[in-house]
């Protein structure tokens, strides 16, 4: 008797696993098969972003420094051919300094009339950093790389651009969870589990080829599902890493005006900037927004995760050369530092060359994933459809 109830016991728990398992069964296929096209077209998008600056060139040659060797002008005089190239703008701009020497100067200027009634579109000038000579003039979003971005960040939508691909984020996460799920193999079982049968049949190969780009990819397409839901919705995000650990709160750094005073160069406030920190590397200068405006000179310390975005901030008095904020993100509370790194993990640059690699292969394999899904499906649809026909010939 007890034994009878034992195995109607045990036959209700699996009848229950089937069913909990046949329900996430469905999530994972309706998920994928309603965003997996999607999802598909934002992995490439962040592929090829990987290699933003690398692609730009490849596609724009001209932009390339024949002669990286050769001395370079003063920031200052660099900053007065492009005031001189673009006379009617007078508010600050944003001068991007690279590490590789073939590259040119990119200066931005984010507030243009001609795009100003978009969320983002600033100027873009690649300037020659020998000559002071202006190669190109470029708006955000008009050109292969930028657009590119702005099909990744927001699909073409704006603001509201960033809500859907937040959402479509949440989704990723729990395709995953579930794939994860679907997959966990029974005792003794994994090397199975984790192998492809080569000698096994369509059928067999596709599974195994979904199943192991999923499982081979789960931690980095995790971590880029919540990375960039955190960079889509900051506003909401952001307060709740400061609930943990609470974040800094910065005033805006201003000049003190002084009547009848000239502000001093470029190369004197970066000069200024690198006596605080002398390791590190010139990365960025923003130049004065208005009279009361100040330098910020943006430079990398060895270990921040972004080279080209990096975190080590000195704010300077353009009248008076007095530093007026400066921020060290090696000081910051783990909140800040958190922050500081979503990018950098997003697009693989925190983990240099090997992490860049990862998250292209990351991207790549949404796609994969989408169509070997849908052949799997179509599979499986297949043999159902033979399987009735059979019995009913069989009737």
């Amino acid at each position: 008797m007890s034994d009878s109830i034992t195995d109607a016991a045990m036959s209700k728990i699996a009848q229950h696993k089937r069913a909990i398992r046949q329900q996430w069964l469905a999530v994972h296929l309706y998920l994928g098969l309603s965003l997996g096209l999607l999802l598909s077209v934002i992995g490439i998008t962040g592929s090829l972003l990987v290699f933003y600056l690398e692609l730009d060139e490849v596609l724009n040659p001209e932009l390339a420094i024949a002669e990286p060797s050769a001395p370079r002008l003063p920031y200052q005089t660099i900053f007065n051919a492009i005031r001189q190239a673009e006379p009617d703008r007078p508010n600050g701009w944003r001068l991007e300094i690279p590490d590789n020497p073939r590259r040119v100067i990119t200066a931005r200027y984010y507030k243009p009339r001609e795009t100003e009634q978009l969320g983002f579109a600033p100027l873009l000038l690649s300037v020659h950093p020998q000559t002071g000579e202006v190669l190109k003039q470029r708006f955000w979003g008009q050109f292969a790389m930028t657009w590119l971005y702005d099909l990744h960040y927001t699909l073409l939508l704006a603001a509201s651009g960033k809500i859907v691909m937040a959402v479509v984020g949440g989704c990723l996460l729990v395709s995953l969870l579930s794939g994860l799920y679907l997959w966990w193999p029974s005792a003794g079982k994994w090397r199975s589990a984790l192998g492809i049968k080569s000698k096994a049949g369509k059928q067999r190969l596709t599974y195994d080829l979904h199943k192991v780009a999923g499982v081979y990819g789960f931690i980095a397409m995790l971590a880029l599902a919540l990375t960039g839901i955190a960079l889509e919705i900051p506003d909401y995000v952001n307060p709740l890493i400061g609930y943990f650990s609470p974040l800094q709160q910065q005033s805006a750094a201003k000049s003190q005006i002084v009547e009848q005073s000239a502000a001093i160069t470029l190369d004197r406030a970066v000069a200024i900037a690198r006596q605080r920190f002398p390791q590190a590397e010139l990365a960025w200068i923003e130049t004065p927004h208005g009279r009361d405006g100040c330098y910020r000179i943006n430079l990398y310390q060895s270990g921040e995760p972004s080279r080209r975005f990096p975190k080590t901030n000195v704010w300077i008095d353009q009248y008076s050369g007095r530093v007026i904020r400066v921020n060290d993100p090696f000081t910051e509370t783990a909140g800040d530092t958190l922050i500081h790194w979503l990018h950098p993990l997003h697009s693989g640059e925190a983990l240099a060359m090997p992490g860049r690699l990862l998250v292209l292969a990351a991207g790549l394999s949404c796609p994969l994933l989408f169509v070997t899904g849908v052949m799997r499906w179509l599979q499986k649809r297949s043999g159902r459809r033979r399987l009735i026909e059979a019995n009913r010939a069989g009737r």
